[in-house]
């Protein structure tokens, strides 16, 4: 019996120490995840950007988001820098990614937005690009990320987006199917780092996890968060909406690395846990 018993416990503990990072996704538009020796911890950055380095059973492992416009043919480059060491650098290749087209039809005024709408979008991408881009330090154990809501996840990460027959940037997130006023909860321990309501993506959330893992979430019918609120993984965050640039009610989840926007579903926990 106490065998039995040690095994569990042994099984268990892998299964903690493999959960703490993601599964290695290195493609534009994913996710590298390298494993560093060492007792103390690195400080690893990706094009002058500070990595997210979490401890994974007796090793760090630095989880980085990889820009959807990387050249697959050219090697991510990481600067590992450890104490009482010299900088190294740790190459990693990439892989092709395919995504596909989507055309949406919505509201001309969010294809072709006036003068007063574009000062209003430039002024609000600052706000947003401001938390997005936001590294605050701190310890993390685990990046596994519990559904924000309840609702068929798409594949539309990534799938290059064409407006009312108009060319736009690609999609950098996850739509979630759920029916206007489904509560939306915060999948990970943070702080809420901004909330409002913008142009293209409505009444808006931005949780910052720490050390550049941030989660946001658009076209909510209503916020109950506000700036700066501290939330732990299940506090609810504000309700499914229709508000924005959308065809429909639904959750777009985006969440991003060093200030790069990363497939959700390579974070969210799998849908049958």
């Amino acid at each position: 019996m106490n065998c039995r018993i040690s095994v569990c416990v042994c099984l268990l503990f892998l299964c903690l120490v493999v959960a703490a990072a993601p599964r290695h996704a290195p493609w534009p538009g994913g996710i590298a995840v390298v494993d560093i020796d060492g007792e103390a911890q690195p400080s690893v950055t990706l094009d002058g950007r500070q990595v997210l380095v979490l401890k994974n059973g007796q090793q760090w492992t630095a989880v980085a988001g990889i820009s959807l416009d990387a050249d697959p043919g050219e090697p991510l480059q990481l600067i590992v820098r450890t104490s009482g060491a010299g900088d190294r650098e740790i190459a990693v290749p990439l892989e092709d990614a395919d995504y596909r087209v989507q055309r949406l039809t919505v509201e001309q005024k969010y294809v072709d937005p006036g003068q007063s709408a574009l000062d209003r979008i430039f002024a609000e991408r600052k706000i947003i690009d401001k938390a997005l881009n936001n590294f605050r330090p701190g310890e993390i154990e685990r990046v596994a990320l519990q559904p924000p809501s309840p609702g068929a996840r798409s594949s539309s990460f990534g799938s290059r987006r064409i407006f009312n027959d108009q060319p736009r940037s690609p999609h950098k997130g996850m739509d979630i199917s759920a029916a206007e006023g489904t509560p939306i909860v915060t999948p990970l321990d943070g702080i809420v780092a901004t909330t409002g309501n913008f142009y293209f993506n409505g009444n808006t959330v931005i949780v910052d996890h720490g050390q550049g893992l941030i989660s946001l979430y658009c076209h909510l019918s209503q916020i109950d968060a506000h700036e700066g609120l501290a939330v732990a993984a299940g506090d609810k965050l504000g309700e499914v909406g229709a508000t924005g640039r959308v065809t429909g009610a639904h959750l777009h989840f985006a969440t991003y690395l060093n200030g790069t926007a990363v497939d959700p579903g390579l974070l969210l926990e799998p849908e049958d846990l």
